[in-house]
């Protein structure tokens, strides 16, 4: 029984980082997709100073 206690705590710690992780790379992904609309680069940039 201890063993499993053990397993248990693990598989807790494991999903509550990829919890994490997930949270950050949504937030990072959308606030990506947000600044590149309100700044964008690339060609569109260049075609403009043109």
């Amino acid at each position: 029984m201890l063993a499993a206690e053990i397993w248990h705590w693990w598989i807790g710690v494991v999903l509550t980082g990829a919890g994490i992780l997930v949270t950050i790379s949504l937030i990072g992904g959308y606030l990506k997709s947000v600044s590149s609309q309100r700044y964008p680069g690339g060609k569109r940039r260049r075609q403009s100073d043109l």
